[in-house]
């Protein structure tokens, strides 16, 4: 009966949360193929601790820090891979041109250049308007760093796409 209740428990919480914690890996990684699997790889590993998480305050911000860990690390990964190829097809580095206009104007591409502690804080209290607090609990950061690399992901946005793009941006989010 216990068994019941917790697989009922779980299938209630990945129902209500599937969908949010893959569109947070989405844009923690700007890949929709990548998202899905993310969000489920996390919930199974919530579903192998449920009977310790489903007694906490905050299942779902540890959720949140799972598809946050897994995200980092597939970038991680993506990242070393391309040097990886990198050093074995080019014998001195490549000069990279200036920035295309075009790709700089999609926030996503944004997103991407921003360090992934920056990305996560802006991505939560922004696109998923948590408070200082919640974000904190879910990166496993203190809510000062989440304050400070906000506002510095902040700066960098607006140094990225403009002070007015930024502007609308987060008017936009307001007015939800």
């Amino acid at each position: 009966m216990l068994l019941h209740d917790a697989s009922a428990e779980f299938h209630d919480f990945f129902e209500r949360h599937y969908a949010e914690l893959a569109r947070l890996a989405h844009l923690l990684t700007g890949e929709t193929d990548a998202a899905d699997d993310l969000a489920a790889d996390a919930l199974v590993a919530l579903w192998q601790r449920w009977d310790r998480l489903r007694k906490a305050d905050h299942p779902l911000a540890y959720a949140r820090g799972v598809v946050a860990n897994m995200a980092r690390e597939r970038i991680r990964s993506a990242v070393r891979e391309r040097r990886r190829i990198a050093l074995f097809w080019s014998r001195s580095p490549e000069q990279v041109a200036g920035p295309d206009v075009a790709a700089v104007l999609d926030v996503r591409t944004a997103l991407a250049r921003l360090p992934f502690r920056k990305r996560s804080c802006v991505v939560l209290r922004h696109a998923f308007d948590l408070s200082e607090k919640d974000t904190a609990a879910a990166l496993g950061i203190s809510v000062g760093t989440v304050k400070s690399q906000t506002s510095k992901g902040m700066a960098e946005l607006e140094r990225i796409l403009g002070t007015r793009a930024v502007g609308d941006l987060v008017a936009g989010r307001r007015s939800r």
